[in-house]
């Protein structure tokens, strides 16, 4: 039931925020709801600084609604796996920090453009 709640999410229960993964050498950057349940992720490769991720809970629960798995599958070729779950206690991770909607909305909509183009 949470996850059909996130794609009518209220603006103003919005968070933004950003982990970085050093095993992978990854910046992570999440836009949350009230319930910390993950809307949209970009990932970033930190040593070029190519994303890797752009995904979108609302375009997967549509996919998963109206299209096949092989429309799911061309899907997260294209734009990643969503993260899963409640990121509670992301304020722990390395590097953690709220980040603004504007920052978000550059990050996402350059990483759409870089994988829209490679897909």
């Amino acid at each position: 039931m949470g996850l059909v709640k996130v794609v009518g999410q209220d603006r103003d229960m919005t968070t933004w925020f950003r982990t970085y993964y050093q095993d992978e050498d990854l910046w992570l950057y999440f836009e949350a709801d009230d319930e910390s349940w993950t809307a949209r992720q970009v990932e970033v490769r930190g040593k070029d600084s190519r994303p890797v991720v752009a995904a979108s809970l609302a375009e997967v629960l549509h996919l998963r609604d109206h299209a096949d798995l092989a429309a799911m599958c061309r899907y997260e070729r294209q734009y990643g796996v969503l993260a899963e779950g409640p990121m509670d206690g992301w304020q722990d991770q390395p590097q953690a920090a709220e980040i603004s909607a504007e920052e978000f909305e550059q990050l996402w909509a350059e990483a759409r453009r870089t994988l829209g183009d490679s897909g």
